[in-house]
């Protein structure tokens, strides 16, 4: 099993610390070349959204990208990433718009706003979660689920193929997060 992880803006590196913990391989995408390689699931880093909304376009990242998403491969999403998945951001243009969530930007406002959090996480447990400049989920539909909920707003979900929390796991030392999407991934090659 390998993941790609989106490296062109944000919170990557802490990613793949999480994932060399875990054994998993991995490597970064940082222009379209590196699609060649295979890989079997996607992470979307925090970071900032428009930047890389507009990076993925301008380096012809994104269609490539949204045809995996779109047919099936894992992907996971933390903050900027859970808006790149979005069908529906206040505030903002819908990028991938492959999860049926409607997202509030900044919701917790800038950075003096950030906070830790621990919460009971669906089919993990109660996980650490660290906010920064984070959104929240407004609502979700269709065949997405609310995982997680920290005062009220929803802060992780999933649908189908696709995992995305409002918080950072890669700044915590808890794999939790990390350890279910490898397990989604494998749950995908296994089908």
């Amino acid at each position: 099993m390998t993941v790609a992880i989106l490296a062109l803006q944000g919170a990557f590196v802490e990613h793949a610390a999480m994932l060399e913990r875990l054994g998993a391989a991995h490597f970064e995408i940082r222009q379209a070349r590196d699609l060649e390689r295979p890989f079997d699931g996607l992470i979307l880093p925090g970071g900032e959204s428009t930047v890389m909304r507009k990076l993925l376009h301008d380096l012809e990242l994104f269609e490539p990208l949204r045809e995996r998403i779109a047919d099936g491969m894992p992907v996971f999403g933390t903050c900027a990433g859970l808006i790149l998945l979005a069908k529906s951001v206040d505030g903002g243009v819908p990028c991938f718009a492959t999860m049926d969530i409607a997202v509030k930007r900044n919701a917790y406002g800038r950075q003096l706003g950030s906070f830790y959090a621990e919460a009971e996480c669906k089919d993990i447990g109660v996980i650490p979660m660290t906010f920064i400049r984070a959104p929240y989920i407004e609502r979700v539909s269709g065949d997405a689920e609310i995982m997680a909920t920290v005062d009220g707003n929803i802060v992780a979900a999933r649908q189908g193929n696709q995992l995305v929390t409002a918080f950072h796991p890669e700044l915590c030392e808890d794999l939790s997060i990390h350890r279910s999407f490898l397990e989604m991934i494998e749950e995908r090659k296994r089908s």
